[in-house]
């Protein structure tokens, strides 16, 4: 890969930063000024690590030259291993600072997991997706936290929808967007037959209030009789919230907490997170025609993995990986299928970039 033309084009682009950040009047916009300078930053760093590379292929052309001279060949070919080490981090270091960070990376993730085909065998997937997460979470140090549930008769999910709180939350858990499906024989089968059922997962950033403006004017909210497991409290206090916005035509309901104003608050982030999303991937659908073609695309109508039981195997059909240990992985043991995704959609990204 020729990195040199990308090199031109972020030296003019820091040129051109530098300037702007040093006329007073940017500093009017902090958002915008800490964007400008964070951008900058990583240019700066882009540039540093691409002029060492420079001086080190240098430094390696010298040493092969010299590696037949009779005084000095010994030393020369003995510092070529760590020179060539070094050149290629620095190499792989340049080509991962020349792919934009995403500005969600670090964001706090709102996910949403509902029960698609197969009655209550799906709800029951359902279930076993929140529990995978929840395990996952636990051991990256994340915390996840319930909005809202509707469970289903035999103890499965029609639809569950919690909130994940930690590093780089987004960045990792992207890539479980789209249609998981699951091929098994049912406990309520008894015939033994094979079932396949489907549920979906939404992996949305969440919002903040600045970002995602809602006018009260737009907003439509119901309260009503909460109902379902949870005690009297439930079914005696008018607590379930429901907000319909207007000029989306979203709808969110929110029934978790036995407090009305609590549920207003959780229904107004999921609302918000929604409407991020959308615009979003409006603005995304715009800049690249080719979008659902890229790993992470929250397009939730495509199937992106298979749950075989009787096979033990998971399959993610983005990347055509297999992985024959489905119980780790219902586990929690996602390191390996998102480790994956990662480098795919690291060198998908570097392509574009080139």
């Amino acid at each position: 890969m020729d990195l040199q033309p990308i090199i031109e084009k972020f030296r003019k682009r820091a040129g051109d930063l530098e300037a702007e950040l040093s006329q007073p009047a940017v500093y009017a916009d902090q958002r915008r000024a800490g964007e400008l300078a964070r951008e900058l930053q990583r240019l700066k760093q882009v540039l540093a690590d691409h002029d060492r590379l420079v001086r080190l292929q240098h430094q390696i052309v010298e040493n092969e030259q010299l590696a037949g001279d009779a005084e000095l060949g010994e030393l020369a070919r003995a510092e070529l291993p760590a020179l060539q080490a070094e050149a290629e981090k620095l190499t792989r270091q340049i080509q991962l600072g020349i792919i934009p960070p995403d500005p969600n990376d670090s964001r706090n993730t709102i996910v949403e997991i509902r029960a698609g085909t197969g009655g209550e065998e799906a709800a029951l997937f359902g279930a076993d997706l929140f529990r995978m997460y929840n395990r996952f979470a636990d051991a990256q140090g994340w915390k996840i936290e319930i909005i809202d549930v509707s469970p289903s008769e035999r103890g499965g999910f029609k639809e569950i929808i919690f909130s994940v709180t930690g590093q780089d939350v987004f960045k990792k858990m992207r890539y479980e967007s789209g249609v998981h499906r699951v091929q098994r024989v049912p406990a309520t089968e008894a015939q033994g037959r094979i079932h396949t059922s489907t549920a979906s997962v939404a992996v949305l950033p969440e919002a903040e209030e600045v970002e995602v403006q809602i006018q009260p004017e737009d907003l439509e909210i119901t309260v009503c009789r909460a109902s379902g497991p949870g005690g009297q409290g439930v079914n005696t206090t008018d607590s379930a919230v429901q907000i319909l916005h207007k000029p989306t035509g979203l709808i969110v309901r929110c029934a978790d907490e036995r407090s009305q104003l609590k549920n207003k608050t959780k229904a107004l982030r999921i609302l918000r997170s929604r409407l991020l999303a959308q615009k979003q991937e409006e603005e995304q659908a715009k800049m690249s025609a080719a979008r659902k073609n890229q790993i992470g695309s929250a397009d939730r109508s495509e199937k992106i993995r298979t749950y075989n039981f009787p096979q033990n195997r998971v399959t993610d059909h983005r990347i055509n990986l297999t992985i024959q240990n489905l119980p780790a992985i219902l586990d929690g043991d996602l390191d390996e299928l998102l480790a994956a995704l990662m480098t795919d959609d690291y060198n998908r990204r570097l392509a574009a970039a080139q």
